[in-house]
């Protein structure tokens, strides 16, 4: 991997749709740079500090959240002099997004007191009174032809369905929630799963035109589901809830035909290899040895402490660290708190947020665990590259942490003083933009064969 030098940054960091752009705020400017060059394309100068960045689907346009003033305001990078300014004014504005045809941009008051839609052709807005959230409880069907927007009213939770063309109510249907947490429409656009707060355990699947297709409940009396994901062809849906399982629904049925517990404790038989991250001293001759600064002011950061890190196959039994949330304090830091799919949608990664350090890798062709990596400090992220079987995570440390079917590796970034909190891949997979606190970077990532045999060494 080659990684380029680091760049400021004070907030969001994106790529566009394209892969073309890398969008940067620094402060109240928005940097764009090609991901090529890393030449700096075009330079936006916001009236605050920048909150939230993202770009439109056609990469064309790119909208910067002032969310201290409240505002919101648009740039396009084809035409520099063009800008949008929105604000609500009293209302506020907590959240916006854009719309499909990148042509609109959804905004929600503060207090959810409204959602308006904003045209860039014209003056036109429409209003949807009421919507449950701000940043949540919004989806788009996969085509981009109608938005299911979340609203409640007279203690009842409903779904507005709109066309995104006209931006018409096409219809609007209750739904059997006692307090809906977000929605998301099907891959194949079919259907739309709902699902209740953690206060109760509820899963429901219901057609465009309001029919509830499906309920699932696994329990009763107890906290509830705690992440939901559509698996990319569309025929999985993994529900991951409070009590550390995870439960794959098909989508013939809508019944599980999965499920998988988080234990701390693996024991045999387990044919899935455990990866741990190691440091391993390392050996220098005596050419090598010498005082620099660093040593002489006992700076443990420097050159990986003499250190490098690798994974070491560990054999069964073994037990994961692990936490107990205290009880008496809100929102535990237990079950499902991160899932992701596979491009192929043959794996999928979990986190057990009461074993924030270890990763979970399930294969679902054959409904078994296919590894399980041991981190020394607890996972920040982890993401699937978008062309093929690898995965790629970051425990905030100096380092990158991959596995593929064939094992799994550790990187080390050559930036000193960089600590990787946060990653992204481009759409092509071609790039990684990885995040420091107060800075960022990108790594160049060779194409993934079809087959290959990675060593666990750095």
């Amino acid at each position: 991997m080659e990684f380029t030098e680091a760049y400021k940054q004070t907030g969001p960091c994106c790529f566009s749709p394209n892969s073309r752009f890398i969008a940067v705020a620094v402060d109240y400017r928005l940097v764009i740079r090609d991901t090529h060059s890393f030449k700096v394309v075009q330079l936006f100068t916001c009236l605050d500090k920048i909150s939230y960045v993202e770009w439109a689907l056609d990469s064309e346009y790119i909208l910067c959240g002032l969310y201290k003033r409240p505002m919101i305001q648009a740039w396009s990078l084809s035409q520099p002099e063009w800008t949008c300014k929105i604000d609500e004014g009293p209302a506020g504005i907590a959240y916006a997004r854009w719309s499909p045809d990148s042509r609109h941009i959804l905004t929600t008051s503060d207090f959810q007191l409204r959602l308006t839609v904003w045209s860039l052709l014209n003056t036109a807005c429409v209003h949807v009174q009421w919507p449950k959230h701000a940043s949540k409880g919004v989806s788009f069907t996969k085509d981009g032809k109608y938005a299911a927007i979340c609203t409640r009213r007279d203690c009842k939770d409903y779904i507005n369905l709109l066309s995104c063309h006209t931006w018409e109510i096409m219809g609007v249907f209750a739904v059997d929630t006692l307090d809906m947490a977000d929605i998301e429409w099907s891959p194949d656009d079919s259907t739309i799963v709902i699902w209740d707060s953690l206060m109760e355990y509820k899963v429901l699947i219901y057609s465009p035109d309001g029919r509830c297709l499906s309920k699932y409940q696994a329990y009763e009396s107890g906290l509830g589901v705690k992440s939901v994901s559509w698996s990319p062809c569309g025929q999985f849906l993994a529900v991951g809830s409070y009590d550390q399982m995870l439960r794959v629904l098909n989508h013939l049925t809508w019944k599980p035909f999965a499920e998988f517990i988080h234990l701390s404790t693996v024991r045999g038989p387990c044919f899935a290899p455990l990866f741990k991250e190691v440091d391993e001293p390392l050996q220098l001759g005596m050419s090598e040895l010498c005082l620099n600064d660093d040593f002489m002011q006992g700076n443990s950061d420097a050159p990986d402490g003499h250190f490098r890190v690798r994974y070491e196959v560990m054999e069964v039994p073994i037990t994961l660290p692990s936490q107990k949330p205290p009880a008496e304090k809100p929102n535990p830091k237990q079950g499902i708190g991160l899932m992701s799919w596979s491009r192929d949608s043959q794996y999928i990664c979990t986190r057990n947020d009461s074993m924030p350090t270890a990763l979970w890798i399930w294969d679902i062709n054959r409904l078994e665990l296919a590894a399980i990596l041991v981190q020394k400090d607890p996972i920040r992220a982890a993401v699937w590259d978008p062309t093929g079987t690898r995965l790629v995570l970051c425990t905030g440390s100096s380092h990158l942490y991959m596995w593929t079917p064939s094992g799994a590796y550790c990187v080390s970034n050559p930036l000193p003083q960089f600590n990787i909190t946060d990653l992204k891949w481009n759409s092509d997979g071609s790039c990684l933009l990885l995040k420091d606190k107060e800075s960022f970077c990108c790594a160049a990532v060779d194409v993934l064969p079809e087959s290959s045999d990675y060593s666990s060494d750095d």
